[in-house]
């Protein structure tokens, strides 16, 4: 396949005239869409915007597959819902990671779409088997293993799309790739999930650039703050309100031009990046508000001081050498080579 260049610097951040907008949901993206004998899976696809991503899957003609820890939880919330098969797996557990790849893998199916969606937000200190901080290892060391092991079947797919789910958080640090795990600096839960969302982008950026020769291309996004979901479960309440999720009267906000969307709306952006023509010809690129966001050029750092949703990405995020570092890292923390 024709390589057709690469988002290192941002240089494809531009937007498509996609048609849609923050407050399209996941549905009305894939109205004219048809994914009939197209195989999906979806991480964290019985939560949250993941339930409303399979939704739009399962309703375009997709057969989904969702990994899961909780295999009740996943049954009881995809309950109804055709075309789905529930697959144990632990996204911070390497042989688990193995197992559902291997199984997938046994099957000779093409896998067409890979959302990793699944994550963590703002938890406590916790490490999985290899010593590795959590949000990092299930936000993108685990996504990373999964997407290597299930190479085979994407490159058999003759066509396939992957899309790393981050979020508007990774402007709330900046990068440390030198100390990714916290082994030699005081943790903080917002810092960790802010450079585990960053991860998810990086990687994006260089997964497409290596990947497209094969036919396959990555995408990356910002959902929305969307509050009704569980992921910030953990979360203090003072942090929600500092984060203004909640309106004038104590309820929910929903301001989707402004960042604070419906779970409807929040999968839209991960669905348009699944499906969408629009982006047959480029990858690598973040998205937000269904549609190719652009580079934030004036952030400077974060100020919890003043806070403000800004619209697009962070530069740091879209160099090449913070990508290729972060791949070659990823590979040491897993263990696991991920040969393109």
């Amino acid at each position: 396949m024709e390589n057709k260049a690469n988002n290192y610097y941002g240089a494809l951040q531009q937007a498509t005239s996609s048609g849609f907008n923050a407050a399209t949901t996941a549905m009305e993206v894939v109205k004219d869409i048809d994914l009939r004998g197209k195989t999906a899976i979806v991480t964290g696809g019985y939560s949250g915007i993941g339930v409303e991503t399979v939704k739009a899957l399962v309703a375009a003609g997709a057969e989904v597959f969702v990994p899961a820890r909780s295999i009740g939880k996943a049954e009881e919330n995809l309950a109804g819902i055709p075309d789905v098969s529930i697959w144990e797996m632990d996204l911070m557990d390497t042989a688990s990671i193995k197992a559902f790849s291997d199984r997938f893998l046994a099957l000779g199916k093409p896998l067409h779409l890979l959302i990793n969606n699944a994550g963590v937000m703002w938890t406590p200190l916790r490490r999985d088997a290899q010593g590795n901080e959590s949000q990092f290892s299930t936000n993108h060391l685990g996504h990373f293993q999964l997407t290597a092991r299930l190479w085979p079947a994407l490159r058999h797919a003759n066509g396939a799309r992957v899309v790393n789910v981050s979020s508007w958080g990774h402007h709330m640090a900046s990068l440390d790739l030198d100390d990714p795990n916290f082994d030699h600096q005081p943790y903080d839960p917002s810092v960790a999930y802010a450079r585990a969302k960053a991860a998810n982008i990086l990687f994006t950026v260089e997964l497409d650039q290596r990947a497209q020769h094969h036919g396959v291309r990555a995408y990356t996004l910002h959902p929305g703050a969307i509050s009704a979901t569980d992921l910030a479960r953990e979360m203090p309440a003072e942090v929600l309100v500092g984060l203004g999720v909640y309106d004038e009267n104590g309820g929910i906000r929903h301001d989707p031009h402004n960042g604070y969307k419906s779970m409807e709306e929040g999968a839209s952006t991960t669905v348009w990046c699944a499906t969408s023509p629009k982006l047959n010809n480029i990858g690598g690129v973040y998205c937000e508000d269904t549609e190719v966001a652009p580079i934030d050029t004036t952030w400077k750092g974060f100020d919890p001081s003043n806070f403000a949703f800004t619209k697009g990405v962070t530069p740091e995020v879209l160099d090449p050498g913070n990508a290729k570092k972060l791949w070659t890292l990823s590979e040491q923390l897993t263990g696991v080579t991920f040969a393109i």
